[in-house]
């Protein structure tokens, strides 16, 4: 069991909030939806930092009336510090359908909501505000579990309305985060991709992703898997802060190496790219991924939308406060004056001056390092649903 507590507490997907998660909840206790009035919380110090979590703070949930925040003049003693607790999630559909423009894939497959890596940047956190709960602190420590995920995903790629085409894991939230250690249900779920022969792309920043490579090994004989590893930074100091729970960089370069040398089609995501902190980086993280074995790379800008702005200010406010000016004016210039813009075409790659020239940097680093020679194109033509059946018999 991992660290932390598991609770059988039943949310459904479909449902905001459950009452009976209710009795858990440590930071904010939200009377019957109103109003969206809040009582808004300081996100800048004296907050301490937490060791082993990216957030700083519990943002105010945008959908409930009252948000508690912990009295900075408490004692130390007293300041409230999640332990990861984990919810049994009882959704019953695995796949979510994808209609943006702006990534590669259709479908996407997340077994657990919530992610205990604590990213400061995830683009996700705000999904947790669905569940009253906040997009900061709750985010990495409330951690929503599919048990029935392989369950669920053999019975979705069995159904004759099911078209088979490449499947994303770790749309939202990353695969491999510790809780896989014990929970393995993304082991669970590639078991069913290897036994189907159905294609699976993987994007992770754990380098948990090679305990599985013998399953990624039986995948790769029928082109039916790619693997990418997201770097942000070479800098472990850097990546400690900014990425508490996940592998170091150092780390996540070995697992390249031995998905390649295990046949394995593996590429490097440079993402986030963040404006005034880790843009120069780019053109090293893309060699460095290129001599571990990395043949495709791709890279996404920072993204902050709702809440996921004051849990960073608050994290360059604690980690790098000479650098935020420099990081949020490089942002606003991306984004029309703005720290994010949400539409689509700009929202991962931003316009202006500064966009084109990380553009242009991304493509001659790219090329300089010998990447995007050879395309990741995975086959559907071995598909057989559950019980041996071939595609072509249907």
């Amino acid at each position: 069991m991992p660290v932390g507590e598991f609770f059988h507490v039943r949310i459904a997907a479909a449902q905001p909030f459950a009452e009976s998660a209710r009795q858990h909840e440590r930071f904010a206790l939200a009377p019957p939806r109103k109003s969206p009035t809040c009582v808004h919380v300081n996100t800048s110090p004296p907050f301490p930092a937490l060791h082993g979590r990216g957030a700083g703070i519990n943002p105010p949930n945008r959908f409930d009336q009252l948000h508690i925040a912990p009295d900075p003049d408490a004692p130390e003693e007293e300041r409230p510090h999640p332990r990861t607790q984990f919810f049994y999630d009882t959704t019953e559909s695995l796949l979510t359908k994808n209609d943006s423009p702006d990534v590669g894939f259709s479908y996407g497959l997340n077994s657990y909501r919530g992610c205990e890596h604590g990213c400061a940047y995830c683009f996700a956190r705000p999904y947790h505000e669905y569940l009253g709960w906040s997009s900061g602190l709750d985010f990495e420590s409330r951690i929503l579990v599919k048990l029935r995920a392989p369950e669920l995903l053999r019975r979705e790629l069995g159904a004759k309305r099911w078209q088979p085409q490449p499947i994303a894991m770790s749309g939202a939230t990353d695969c491999y985060q510790p809780a896989e250690r014990q929970f393995r249900l993304t082991r669970g779920c590639l078991e069913i991709c290897a036994e189907l022969r159905h294609p699976i792309f993987i994007i992770t920043k754990n380098a948990l992703v090679t305990r599985d490579l013998d399953l990624l090994r039986e995948l790769a004989r029928f082109n039916a898997i790619a693997v990418h590893v997201s770097v942000t930074t070479l800098d472990a100091d850097l990546a400690g802060k900014l990425e508490p729970r996940a592998s170091r960089p150092a780390a996540r370069l070995r697992a390249i190496e031995e998905l390649s040398r295990a046949g394995i089609p593996v590429g490097v995501m440079v993402a986030p790219i963040i404006p005034g902190l880790t843009d120069t980086e780019m053109p090293a993280i893309l060699a460095a991924a290129a001599a571990a074995g990395a043949r495709r790379a791709g890279h996404v800008l920072l993204r902050l939308p709702f809440a996921v702005k004051d849990v960073f200010l608050h994290w360059l406010d604690t980690h790098a406060p000479t650098k935020k000016a420099r990081v949020i004016d490089r942002l606003k210039t991306l984004h029309g004056g703005k720290l994010y813009d949400s539409d689509w075409g700009r929202r991962m790659r931003g316009e202006g001056i500064f966009a084109q020239q990380t553009s242009e940097l991304f493509h001659v680093a790219a090329r300089r390092a010998g990447l995007n020679q050879t395309e990741f194109s995975l086959s559907t033509e071995h598909f057989r649903r559950p019980g041996g059946t071939q595609l072509e018999m249907f």
